[in-house]
């Protein structure tokens, strides 16, 4: 299963501009899997579930895009979404481009300092921070 490879690759990377960026916990992380890469939503789900519990990330919420396959056609101009792996364009036969779907990216994560629970009682806006980081 190389989606737990895929997720410790994640947390990674996430972890370290989480602490770039004096952000003690993650609550959230969106990544973006395109369906051609291999990478199983469901598996990356349970890998994250795993892997998560007892560091900054437990609790969080994984969110993942699914990006479909989307062929081009150099022969007709034909672009198409394809739910299996197909190289050929459906409208013409010929050698169709990989527009999209060979996608696997961290979009954003989101996290806070970590000192909430002292705030519980303020009215003042919580302290939450987001992040762009690039993918592995």
């Amino acid at each position: 299963m190389h989606e737990i490879g895929l997720i410790q690759t994640v947390i990674d990377e996430v972890g370290r501009a989480a602490r770039e960026n004096n952000i003690k916990r993650v609550t959230k992380v969106r990544l973006v899997v395109g369906r051609m890469n291999g990478a199983i939503p469901d598996a990356l789900e349970f890998a994250f579930s795993v892997l998560s519990p007892e560091t900054m990330f437990e609790g969080a919420e994984l969110e993942i895009e699914s990006v479909p396959v989307r062929l081009r056609c150099p022969r007709c101009g034909a672009e198409s979404v394809v739910e299996e792996l197909a190289y050929f364009c459906p409208e013409c036969g010929a050698r169709a481009e990989i527009v999209s779907g060979q996608e696997l990216y961290i979009d954003y994560f989101e996290g806070d300092d970590g000192k909430e629970d002292a705030r519980e009682g303020s009215d003042g806006p919580e302290d939450t921070a987001g992040q762009r980081a690039g993918g592995p």
